[in-house]
């Protein structure tokens, strides 16, 4: 918005102001069509300053539908960047509580391990569509470390690996989704961010080092 105000005021040097009494007062301001272009990009209206000639009172509320644009533009932004954010901070959590109990090769070894095990490769194809989607993200300060997927995400490879050497086969299935979905996590961060060509480990010890974090569990 800051550069559409100056570029509407060129537009704006055939205004005239409707009050001769504020003429001289917003001399200082661009004879007042700085402060105009400001107020009809932000959508407020005209207020005191009018266009005279009738072909800009045609074109001048183009530009308050440039500001409306980008206003709704930049909420739907927000809106949609913090689902994301949530996304990726809920499989950390996840991720950090599964590392504070810390399940052997023999608990995964049974059909909720298989469920567990699933359910963490789903979350991981969602980080993942995310960060191809809202490649921002990846530039978002995650707090502290349980919460930060850059600290996290090594246990997850730690825990697919202990699936992959479970006896049962749905286990041995789902750990091999898990491992698969990490790989093209890695794959993305290192495309999109990283660019070290390294294995998923590597790519994922240089996240956490670009976060500021140590990587656990890995």
């Amino acid at each position: 918005m800051g550069d559409i105000g100056p570029a509407w005021k060129i537009v704006y040097d055939g205004f005239d102001l409707s009050r001769e009494g504020l003429r001289e007062a917003l001399c200082t301001l661009g004879n007042g069509r700085f402060a105009m272009s400001l107020v009809m990009v932000a959508t407020l209206g005209l207020g005191d300053i009018v266009p005279v000639a009738g072909w800009l009172r045609v074109v001048s509320p183009l530009e308050a539908l440039i500001g409306f644009v980008l206003l709704t533009a930049t909420v739907s932004w927000v809106l949609e960047i913090y689902p994301t954010l949530t996304r990726r901070r809920v499989l950390a959590i996840r991720l950090a509580l599964l590392h504070r109990s810390d399940p052997s090769m023999r608990q995964l070894d049974c059909a909720a391990g298989a469920s567990l095990l699933g359910s963490l490769a789903t979350e991981v194809v969602r980080v993942r569509i995310d960060f191809t989607q809202y490649a921002e993200a990846y530039y978002f300060h995650d707090g502290e470390d349980h919460s930060s997927l850059a600290a996290t995400i090594g246990y997850a490879t730690r825990l697919a690996q202990r699936g992959q050497a479970a006896r049962r086969a749905d286990v041995r299935l789902t750990a091999d989704l898990l491992a698969g979905a990490l790989e093209d996590l890695a794959a993305i961060l290192d495309q999109r961010f990283l660019h070290t060509n390294g294995s998923p480990a590597e790519v994922f010890a240089a996240y956490a080092a670009d976060h500021g974090r140590a990587l656990t569990g890995a």
